[in-house]
């Protein structure tokens, strides 16, 4: 008897069950050009899971992203698109959502991205919940402009900007998404793929600002840190009694960096920018009224 786990796989039959699930019709005509083995193949895939779980018509997505490997992201999805400066994805996104609060807006971004040039924009998009999701793709480098360090990257990890060794302490990102005020924090890993389209799929679905902190080796420029090796290894799931509604229990298992936690740290529902921009015009009406 055969076991059913060792089945041979038919590309013919794997191509035709793909194109049934509908995941297809969420992608471009221009094929991804990352590194082979490279994690944002993994995102790609869980993006368009996502949206096909969720039913979200793709004449009313819009994916923005920055500069970096992460950038090209847009060009492989057949949905709205714009590709903007470095560092800028989130006021963009921002701009985007308040001019149509019926998309479906999805901010993509690197470590580099979003934490060096693009720091600034994370706490004030956190703190005014706008409803956006962003996509953080961490590998710990600056993997297009050919391997430098970068705000993630490891104590001690060899680049060609840190040929003696980084000495510079790396940002905790999940912490500070935490302390700055967003309301749906997460974390996945490429290295598991259907556990990252769920997660992509619920930090869509959220009402607010969405954060999912994606794990992602680099296959060409680190061979030594955040390898899949080193990954496999080290992360885990949270606790299966963590309370997503408490946020210092958040904070405490984000403070763990050497065994990264995979799931939601927290999540919490308040108003968001366009509501709370809704409510101004509604008092601002009503004073004139009033006059």
């Amino acid at each position: 008897m055969t076991n059913s786990l060792y089945q041979p796989v038919y590309l013919e039959e794997k191509l035709e069950e793909i194109g049934k699930s509908g995941r297809l019709d969420y992608r471009s005509r221009s094929l991804p050009t990352w590194c082979p083995g490279c994690g944002y193949y993994s995102m790609t895939e869980g993006v368009t899971d996502a949206l096909n779980q969720l039913g979200i018509k793709k004449h009313n997505t819009v994916i923005v992203s920055g500069i970096g490997c992460a950038s090209r992201f847009p060009f492989f999805m057949e949905t709205y698109g714009f590709h903007t400066l470095h560092g800028r994805v989130l006021p963009v996104a921002t701009g985007i959502r308040l001019a149509n609060d019926d998309l479906t807006v999805i901010a993509v971004g690197g470590d580099g991205d979003g934490f060096a040039i693009g720091g600034g924009h994370i706490p004030h998009v956190a703190r005014r919940n706008v409803n956006i999701t962003y996509l953080l793709f961490d590998n710990g480098i600056y993997g297009l402009t050919k391997g430098q360090v970068s705000p993630t990257s490891a104590i001690d990890f060899n680049t060609t900007t840190s040929p003696m060794g980084n000495l510079d302490r790396p940002l905790n990102p999940l912490m500070m998404l935490l302390s700055y005020g967003a309301g749906w924090v997460g974390q996945a890993y490429a290295g598991r793929p259907h556990h990252l389209a769920q997660l992509i799929a619920e930090a869509i679905a959220h009402r607010g600002f969405s954060y999912l902190h994606i794990i992602s080796p680099c296959v060409t420029f680190d061979k030594t840190d955040k390898t899949y090796n080193n990954l496999d290894i080290s992360v885990r799931d949270l606790p299966e009694d963590h309370d997503s509604g408490d946020i210092l229990a958040a904070m405490e298992q984000a403070f763990h960096t050497s065994r990264p936690a995979l799931g939601i740290y927290y999540v919490e529902e308040r108003p968001t920018l366009t509501e709370n921009m809704d409510e101004i015009a509604h008092r601002a009406r009503k004073l004139s009224a009033s006059e």
